[in-house]
């Protein structure tokens, strides 16, 4: 099939130039060699081929151009040459010489000469010579019996290889058997077994054992020399691995998670607000999440409160619902219980955008306030809070909390994802609603027929309305009475900001009712997907386009149990209607004066679109045909069965609309023209008969016959029925085909990928090899879409979306076609895993990218129903089946035959029912224009007749109603079970007893059932006969069907349960193939199980399907293999396939068993543990009494095995404790599978790394290390290093300690400092110090790692960018992190240097438990889970941890027999103890534990006011401690600061708990959460975790040594448990051990700064670089603390809080260890903080006078300490203030309690008159001094105010001219200065207020004096308040006028006349004398003139 151009000349042609032409047919584009300067002939001579999949229809237009052609410019056009191909169609040749036209359409005198030749796929037409025809095989070269439209596409190869490109011949046949469907080279070999394609299966096998050079040399021929590493090499998976082109994957996953309700946990912490706009306000804030509200408490007249309160919200939803609902913060000003208080300006994000933040959460941010009222207003302040969203088994990290600077940055830390603009506009979004289409009835017919009965009118049966719900809003249009095609033309406008931080927009179709609405349909617009934040990105647009929506079935019920669908929840299950819309976002311009500045949802008209806008209409048509139905579940019973398919309402005859469903005539325009031209595109040969095809949408009904026990199959045997259904649509398909090109590149990027895992898995070689395959294949998969996207279509029906998302998709696959190319080069075996990561990214752009926003043609349901009723359904989407001409561009399962497993609706379908395959079925599918529809059945398996309906009988296009297959195949079917392993837990037992059913087409068999095990190894051949298969036998070679597994757990009673599902393909064998290498005998494979949506388990099998061939199965290989005389009639897997054995020794270290629960209700008293593995086993010794000692008595015991020498293929190992009741009999307690032995597999060390070269001595050095390059001092040392390195103090540190020790020297450490500086006191240091410093160091530790993690990104994306444009872009992009970066360094070094000065010893801080950095402490002790019981089905119920019963310790050893000679040969080896050496004994023994509890932060709240009043309970085996009179009330992050000592006997009581309790005055107390530490596994570690070892060794002050041991004694016993040769302690502080050599001092000074000699220093030297010792090395725990997760078994996985602690342990029958280190908290110290309020000025003029009308103000200021409000202060009052000068002299007085390390002041007071007790409140150290105007009736009015921070505040002013705005606005640049340390500041400061722009303003100057003093000092000099004794102030001068006027009139007069009017008066005067002089001139004048004219 193939049209033909020969363009000959072009003639004609004006002037000399150079000339090219371009041919152009069905979008693809040719063009010809340029003739360069030719004059008025062109004579081109060349001929173009197009391979045509579909036959030419008579309208298709073939178009040739001619242009001028220029190196420089781009080509200009001479003419166009448009040909329709009617008359080639007819004849098959056409000669065509004819004259070209210009852009106007009006010909022109060049001429061209043109032959055309048509071959058409019926091989009907056209005359072809035998040159052209060469390699084509003959029209029907096999089974000419059959119509001639059957012939398979003949050139087999042509239409399913997308690696030829669609334009050029490929037909050399050496080439061909490469080019496999667009699979890259070799996945045709599936681990080394190839499968030629079709065209050649006639030729032998070659065999497909690849080796490395035989690649090179395939590669080779192929590309010419290409390395091994760009071939991909052969593919892995099992299943999914799909060679050739009839059938397409099984998907596997059957239950659709998305409407599953889960545990939600939002965490809200409001810290604090700053600058909101108002005067004097006492704000609240309101935290609202979707319907719920909480408040803070509210702070008086400030404009900047602290709350630091924290907010809860759990919810129990689906994640949709969760995501989708909105986070509102808003603060209300002066709220109370009468007033709702007014709204300062709010905030709103989704919960989806905090999710989807790193962590799910946003830490220390500032949130924005605008108010939505006001438009126009800018922002209304900051609020600083914490959000975290955490579902279920996500564990958030919190940045540690402790000693925070307060990040005052807040442009820098905005509540905002990455990306968003700091500066958000507001924005209209105008979501247009035009119309809806295919309603479905939502009333009962009862109510239409009383109604038609009553009235007489029949009417649509629904009342529509549209809602959209955006951004916690909701808008809705007018309702359409009675109407199933509703008109609104309406638009509703939201106002948000812009870019929104609600990513969804909601669009429901709503039935309107009396009674409640119900939702008809839901659609989410997703803002991602129809928008780009790019700089070439565009603002959210979408459509006119229409959407489809889903929901439940059509047939109305009043209670529809499915109606959650139809709210958007889950699955659709059926078409509901579709709906036109389109949204624009118009950003406003807040300036303009007339904007309507109200964010209220409106409602308009809008006007209507055309009706083409949307796509032409066009006439589709859906072919399906059903190949098999098995597998369908007995529950329905059975009658009979029919298969329904629908597309929208086409096809739907039970519950589609009683109208004829899409009106063909309404969309376009005129009707009849529609119609007439409907009937041309059909062909010509169908003739007039077209018109009335009606559509066949379901299968004939069938009786069902039964399989096995559990289902049914349909005997279609060789008669297949078909459906067929023509429908219209708008022709959008580009937007799909477009989805489906980057659909194919992310599906074979995905299997990549998936290869590479399976690989690194499985550790095959080269896995890099296979990545760099698959990131050409995603390179070359890029660029190939860019060609093919970029044919311009420009239909009027595109819209703004089409246009930009085409652009940016080309973008984006271009960019990643090169960043793919670019990392190709950088895959090295080391950077695999990195760039695995970096690729899979690209996966899930290129599915975000594929997901087209804009629907079109709906998806197609196919429902199985049983008499009448719908009963079970599957789902295609429409794009998936769609046909195109392009390869790329065709849906993956277009003319593919798909296994399709069908699931019951809805709610129906979760959980276990829902599992249970309905039906499976065998599906062909085809959808595309009716025009194209030639081709339809090209995919189907060959060799079939069709049956058509009587009036379609001889018209060859006319399809079929079923198929009937002439070709038939006989197979036999080996399935070889070999075992399997992890599988699901079904019995109350916690085992399983599984056995297997393999269902093949509608055969089916079982295996044994195997007791009591999740782990069966069934060793059995399952052999199926007689399979008859029905089509060509070549095709079955390649594309068998799948065969379905399914395990079940047989119950003795009622049906088998369902454990989990796989599938797997069978390699075939053909009658005429040899069973020989390298494809038989096949390979055992895994393949996963699968249980709904989670995995349950692998299976170990192999399947082969085998030809019986003429001669019978006498042929086939014989099925020999001893048959088991004790297994009956069971076949076991034969030789060739079952696993090579070898003899394997396995060791068990019994050590004991912990915590058994009851069974059935007793104790568990004797038990006993039965190790088993591969049937092999050994029983550890009973333990008489579990209460007295649940240890072992024999230690350890063996058994040999023959496991096989794959590693991957062992066999699980099973754990099982039984207990021994009386009478012999026995109850199982609980098991454990160990699914993989390789981590206790015994690996004999490297012979050259063991000897550790013995011989030289290593020095290892330290140096003192600053305390924050902890990360870099870790020496790897090699083994004959010399390196040497000294831990030493220098010099002038001693010299320093000796000063601090004798308290003198030290001095002031300067001003930046913090407190403890100044006081180098070592008595002032204690174990807080240590605490706070340490935190310090992780923090420094934490950032330097963050640093380093970006760097090293950065330097990845540069290095991708490196190989594209885009360098200028990521070089930009880049600049800003690495100005964060220097901020950072420049940050670092300062902490240091600070540390140098006075090195406060620390400890190290772990942010997590010491478990996980210590892996466990599973050094040599195990602990296995014992598991009994079911696992629940469904997520809520018993989760893993309800399932554990018990634990058993212990460990396991497996090596092949001969024991290894090297432990043999150790001295002191002990046979019995086999590979279990030096292992101490498991007898009781008494420990002393002392737990240290220091704080806990994060609590969730238990009371009702949002806090908690937690305290501590300890519970260590009988012992319980409930700290309980010590609860601390109403505080979320309490501080304990205590230690309790526990005496415990391990191993009874092993297992601590500390827990947090929430104490309550009434009522039991509640548990906020619990951690459990399992303390036997630390004792016994060799990491040490007994008592952490220090940093320093000292024997007094807050550092002193915990352990009773002293380090050199610890030392010594570690050398003799490790048998190292040491410690030697030389001279010159010298330390051998082993063959290391460590130096250190030598020294220590006691309390009384007498020097001692000691070793200990150099001991503690050792231990802390334990690691570095050869062989018996480790890391030992330091000293620490630790921070646990709290957990409650009430709220599984998730956290409820984190607790800071950590454990000491000690032996008691050592020496007792000293007292308890003290951490009690600090207590606050108490200051009293003086203020002197000398004098204002400049303070603004608020009142006027009465009489004089002048400005004037009387002043006073008041003073308070943050936090302390109602303690305010004020001064007296300076009344009439003319210049805004003030005289006060007047003294404040604030005592507080500060905590000097937390820079915080500590409040006690009662939260309320009903508050039981004080609540202890933590506040920054603020003061904040206002000035106010008093006014004698009316309030006083507020005039300004600043707000100090005493810690860190701006140096006064030396005089009122030097104050200005800039102390307060610049901070940054200003010296600041810190009352704790200066003492005593006096100077002038700004007082600032905002004006009516929001502008900052001075509104007075303060000079005021501060002076702190202590508790101690203010008693020693005390001060008067105000002006009082003692030490009083004197009274202030203030001038006269201050009293008020009419008291003493003269005084003021001349008050105003002499100062302020004098200049006034002045000038008045002045102007007086001029103006009598002026009149008397005037006055003058005339006498004088008349006297001196008359000279009189």
């Amino acid at each position: 099939m193939a049209l033909q151009l020969q363009l000959r000349t072009v003639s004609g042609l004006r002037g000399r130039a150079d000339r090219i032409a371009k041919a152009a047919f069905r979008g693809l584009s040719f063009y010809t060699r340029v003739l360069e300067s030719c004059e008025d002939e062109a004579r081109f001579e060349e001929t173009f081929r197009w391979p045509v999949a579909s036959n030419i229809d008579g309208n298709e237009i073939l178009e040739v151009q001619v242009f001028n052609y220029s190196k420089v410019f781009t080509n200009r056009l001479i003419g166009t040459f448009r040909m329709v191909l009617q008359k080639v169609v007819e004849e098959g040749h056409v000669e065509v010489t004819d004259t070209l036209i210009d852009d106007n359409n009006s010909a022109i005198q060049t001429s061209i000469s043109i032959e055309i030749r048509y071959q058409a796929q019926d091989g009907t037409v056209g005359t072809w010579s035998d040159k052209e025809f060469l390699e084509t095989p003959g029209p029907h070269s096999e089974g000419d019996s059959r119509p001639p439209l059957e012939t398979d596409s003949l050139l087999p190869g042509l239409r399913q290889s997308s690696d030829v490109s669609p334009g050029k011949s490929s037909q050399q046949p050496a080439d061909r058997s490469f080019r496999r469907a667009g699979k890259g080279v070799f996945s045709a070999m599936k681990l080394g077994k190839a499968r030629p394609t079709k065209d050649d299966h006639r030729k032998q096998d070659e065999p497909a054992v690849l080796e490395a050079e035989d690649l090179d040399r395939k590669a080779m021929r192929l590309g010419g020399g290409l390395d091994p590493d760009t071939i991909s090499l052969a593919s892995v998976t099992a299943v999914t691995t799909n060679v050739s082109n009839k059938r397409s994957k099984p998907d596997i996953k059957m239950e659709p998670s998305a409407g599953r309700p889960m545990d939600y946990q939002v965490s809200i912490t409001i810290i604090e607000a700053r600058q909101l706009v108002g005067l004097n306000m006492d704000p609240v804030v309101c935290v609202e999440v979707g319907e719920e509200k909480k408040y803070t408490s509210m702070k008086e007249s400030t404009n900047c409160p602290y709350y630091n309160e924290y907010f809860v919200f759990d919810f129990h939803v689906p994640p949709d619902v969760m995501f989708d609902k909105i986070i509102k913060l808003s603060v209300i000003h002066s709220k109370n219980l009468l007033r709702s208080g007014t709204l300062v300006g709010s905030f709103k994000m989704d919960v989806g955008t905090v999710y989807t933040q790193p962590e799910h959460q946003f830490y220390h941010k500032w949130a924005i306030l605008s108010d939505p009222e006001d438009l126009t207003a800018g922002l209304k302040g900051y609020l600083k809070c914490d959000i975290a969203v955490v579902g279920k088994g996500d564990n958030i990290k919190t940045p540690h909390k402790a000693n925070e600077t307060e990040e005052d940055d807040i442009e820098g830390n905005l509540l905002l994802p990455d990306g968003v603009p700091a500066e958000r506009q507001w924005a209209r979004f105008y979501i247009k609603i035009y119309r809806a289409e295919g309603l479905p009835r939502m009333n009962t017919s009862i109510m239409a027929n009383v109604k038609k009965a009553l009235i007489g009118e029949n009417k649509d049966l629904v009342d529509p309305y549209v809602q959209v719900v955006f951004a916690g809003q909701k808008g809705k249009t007018s309702v359409q009475k009675s109407s199933y095609e509703p008109l609104w033309n309406e638009q509703i406008i939201f106002t948000e900001m812009f870019p929104p931080l609600c990513k969804r927009i909601k669009v429901q179709i709503r039935d309107s009712d009396k009674v409640n609405d119900v939702a008809i349909g839901t659609h989410f617009i997703d803002l991602r997907k129809i928008s780009n934040e790019g700089d070439k990105g565009y603002l959210p647009t979408f459509g006119p386009a229409w959407v489809n929506m889903y929901g439940s079935t059509r047939n109305y019920t009043l209670m529809d149990e499915h109606q959650e669908l139809n709210e958007g929840l889950g699955e659709g299950v059926s078409f509901r209607a579709r709906l036109l819309m389109s949204l624009a976002v118009e950003i406003l311009d807040t300036s303009n004066p007339e904007i309507n500045s109200s964010t209220e949802v409106q409602v308009e008209q809008a006007t209507s679109v055309a009706d083409n806008c949307t796509g032409k209409m066009e006439e589709f048509f859906l072919f399906g045909a059903f190949l098999e139905a098995t597998m369908i579940d007995r529950k329905i019973g059975d009658k009979p069965i029919n298969f329904e398919v629908t597309i929208g309402n086409y096809g739907n005859q039970i519950d589609g609309t009683a109208k004829p469903v899409l009106r063909r005539k309404k969309e376009g325009g005129d009707g009849d023209e529609e119609e007439s031209e409907l009937l041309q595109n059909s062909s010509e040969d169908e003739g007039g008969e077209d018109g009335e095809m009606v559509s066949v949408s379901s299968s004939q009904p069938m009786k069902p016959l039964v399989t096995d026990r559990n289902y049914f199959h349909l005997p279609y045997l060789e008669k297949k029925p078909c459906i067929y259904i023509k429908s219209w649509w708008q022709d959008q398909r580009r937007r799909l085909y477009n989805a489906n090109i980057m659909d194919k590149i992310a599906d074979k990027l995905e299997e990549g990928l998936n290869d590479v895992q399976e690989m690194i898995k499985t550790e095959k070689p080269h896995p890099e090899r296979r990545l760099r395959g698959v990131l050409e294949e995603l390179s070359s998969g890029c660029l190939r879409f860019v060609t093919l996207a970029d044919k311009d279509q420009h239909h009027s029906s595109r819209t703004r979306l089409d246009r930009e998302r085409l652009k940016s998709c080309m973008r984006e696959l271009e960019n990643m076609g090169q960043q793919a190319t670019t990392l190709r080069s950088q895959v090295k075996k080391n950077t695999m895993k990195d760039k695995l990561k970096l690729v899979q990214n690209f996966l899930q752009k290129l599915r975000f990218l594929a997901d087209e926003p804009q629907h079109t043609i709906p998806d197609i349901f196919i429902w199985m129903m049983s008499n009448n009723k719908r009963i079970a359904y599957a789902r295609v989407p429409s794009k998936d089946i769609l046909y195109s001409i392009v390869d790329e561009e065709m849906g993956k399962d277009c003319a593919k035959v798909k296994t399709v497993f069908l699931k019951l609706p809805g709610k129906r379908g979760f959980g276990p029912a829902g599992w249970t395959v309905q039906a499976k079925m065998e599906i062909y599918l085809w959808l595309g224009l009716n025009k194209q529809r030639k081709d339809f059945l090209s995919g189907l398996p060959c060799g079939f007749e069709e049956k058509k309906i009587a009036r379609g009988q001889n018209l060859p296009s006319f399809p079929p109603i079923s198929l009937l297959y002439t070709k038939k195949q006989v197979f036999q079917l080996r399935a070889h079970m070999y075992q399997a392993r992890s599988l699901f837990a079904a019995d109350s037992s916690g085992l399983s007893d599984p056995f297997a059913r393999v269902f093949f087409t509608s055969q089916s068999q079982c295996t044994e059932v195997l007791n009591e095990t999740l782990c069966p190894t069934w060793d059995q051949l399952l052999v199926f006969d007689n399979v008859e298969l029905y089509g060509e036998a070549h095709e079955m070679r390649d594309d068998p069907p799948i065969i379905v597994i399914e395990i079940y757990d047989q119950d003795t009673v009622g049906k088998a349960d369902f454990m989990g599902r796989t599938f797997a393909k069978p390699v075939v064998k053909m009658s005429d193939e040899q069973y020989c290498p390298p494809r038989f005998p096949p390979q055992l494979e895994y393949y996963q199980i699968y249980r709904g949506n989670s995995t349950a388990g692998d299976l170990l099998a192999a399947f082969e399907l085998l030809q019986i061939g003429p001669g019978g199965k006498s042929d086939l290989p014989p099925i020999d293999g001893p048959t088991d005389m004790d297994r009956g009639p069971i076949l076991p897997v034969p030789l060739g396939i079952r696993p090579v054995l070898s003899k394997y020794r396995v060791e068990i270290l019994f050590w004991g068993l912990r915590d058994l629960k009851r069974v059935n209700l007793a104790q568990v008293d004797r038990p006993r543990v039965d190790i088993e593995c591969a049937g092999k086993g050994v029983q550890s010794a009973l333990i008489q009494n579990y209460k007295k000692n649940p240890n072992f008595s024999t230690l350890v015991k063996w058994f040999e095995v023959d496991l096989p020498e794959n590693e991957l293929l062992h066999p699980p190992l099973n754990i099982r404790v039984v207990d021994c009741r009386a009478f012999g009999r026995y109850t199982l307690v609980g098991s454990h599978a160990v699914s993989s032995l390789r981590k206790f597999i015994y690996r004999p060390p490297d012979k050259k790394a063991q000897h550790w070269n013995m011989t030289g001595e290593i020095v290892v050095n330290m140096e003192p290390e600053v305390p924050i390059k902890k990360m870099e001092t870790m020496v790897k040392l090699e083994a004959n290093s010399e390196a040497v390195v000294k831990v030493d103090l220098s010099e002038e540190e001693k010299e320093k300690k000796k000063k601090k020790k004798k308290g003198g020297g030290g001095g002031g450490g300067g001003g930046g400092e913090e407190v403890e500086e100044e006081e180098p006191d070592e008595s002032m240091l204690d174990w807080w110090s240590k605490y706070f410093a340490s935190i310090e160091t992780m923090k420094e530790q934490l950032r330097q790692q963050e640093a380093a993690a970006a760097e090293a990104e950065e330097k990845e994306e540069m290095e991708i960018a490196e190989g594209f444009k885009g360098q200028a872009k990521s070089k930009e992009k880049s600049k800003a992190p690495k100005e964060d970066k220097k901020k950072k360094q420049q940050a670092a070094p300062e902490l240091p240097e600070k540390k140098n000065k006075q090195k406060i010893d620390e400890l190290k801080v772990f942010n997590k438990e010491l478990e996980a950095e210590f892996d466990n402490f599973e050094d040599w002790l195990h602990t296995f889970n014992l598991l009994r019981g079911k696992i629940g089905d469904n997520d809520d119920n018993a989760t893993e941890e309800e399932r554990i019963v018990g634990r058993f310790k212990g460990s396991l050893c497996v090596y092949k027999v001969p024991l290894p000679d090297d432990i043999t040969k150790e001295a002191g080896y002990d046979p019995t103890f086999g590979m279990f050496q030096g292992i101490p004994s498991n007898d009781p023994i008494n420990v002393l534990v002392r737990v240290y509890i220091v704080r806990a932060t994060d609590l969730h709240p238990a009371d009702i006011n949002g806090k908690a009043d937690p305290y501590i309970a300890i519970k260590l085996g009988k012992t319980d401690i409930k700290d309980k009179e010590n609860y601390i009330s109403k505080q979320l992050n309490p501080v304990f600061g205590k230690s309790f000592d526990i005496e415990a006997t391990f191993p009874m009581e092993s297992m601590l708990t500390v827990a947090v309790y929430d104490w309550d005055l009434v009522g039991t107390d509640d548990l906020i959460g619990e951690t459990k530490i399992d303390l036997e596994n630390r004792y016994y570690s060799k990491h040490r975790a007994t008592c952490g070892v220090a940093q320093t060794y000292s024997i007094h002050g807050y550092n002193v040594w915990r352990d009773p041991m002293k380090p050199s004694q610890i030392l010594s016993k570690l050398c003799k448990e490790g048998k190292v040769d040491g410690p030697h302690f030389g001279p010159g502080g010298r330390v051998k051990v082993a063959n290391r050599v460590f130096t250190g001092p030598t020294e220590i000074e006691d309390e009384n700064g007498q020097k001692k000699q000691t070793d200990e220093h150099l001991a503690l030297t050792v231990l802390r670089h334990w690691e570095d010792i050869p062989r018996a090395g480790c890391k030992l725990v330091p000293e620490h603390v630790e921070t646990r997760p709290l957990l409650n078994p009430d709220k599984p996985g998730i956290e409820q809080g984190r607790l800071e602690m950590w454990v000491d342990m000690f032996p008691m029958d050592m020496p007792a260890p000293g007292p308890a280190t003290d951490i009690s908290p600090r207590k606050p110290k108490k200051y009293e903080l003086r203020v002197i309020v000398w004098n204002t000025d400049e303070v603004i003029l608020e009142d006027d006078d009465y009489f004089t009308g002048e400005k004037s103000s009387d002043i006073f200021v008041r003073g308070w300490l943050k936090g302390q409000q109602e303690d305010k202060q004020d001064t007296d009052v300076h009344y009439h203030s003319l210049t805004g000068e003030g005289n006060f002299n007047w003294r404040y007085i604030f005592p507080f309690d500060y905590l000097a390390a937390e820079e915080k002041i500590v409040i006690s007071k009662k939260e309320s008159m009903f508050s039981w007790d004080e609540t202890e409140y933590k506040i920054p150290a603020r003061l904040t001094l206002q000035v106010w105007d008093a006014d004698h009736f009316s309030a006083d009015d507020f005039l300004g105010a600043i707000e100090l921070d005493l810690n860190r505040f701006p140096r006064g002013a030396k005089t009122s001219k030097l104050c200005s705005l800039e102390m307060v606005t610049n901070e940054a640049e200003l010296p600041m200065v810190s009352i704790f340390k200066q003492k005593r500041v006096k100077g002038w400061w700004p007082f600032v207020a905002r004006d009516e722009n929001d502008e900052l303003e001075v509104t007075g100057k303060v000079e005021a004096e501060l002076h702190l003093l202590t508790a101690e000092e203010a008693e020693k000099s005390p001060a008067g308040l105000a002006r009082n004794e003692p030490d009083p102030l004197e009274k202030p001068n203030r001038p006269d006028t201050s009293f008020i006027w009419f008291l003493n009139p003269l005084k003021s007069i001349k008050y105003l006349i002499c100062t302020r009017y004098k200049w006034l008066i002045i000038k008045i005067v002045l102007a007086l004398l001029l103006l009598i002089m002026v009149a008397l001139f005037l006055y003058s004048m005339p006498g004088y003139m008349v006297k001196k004219l008359l000279g009189a």
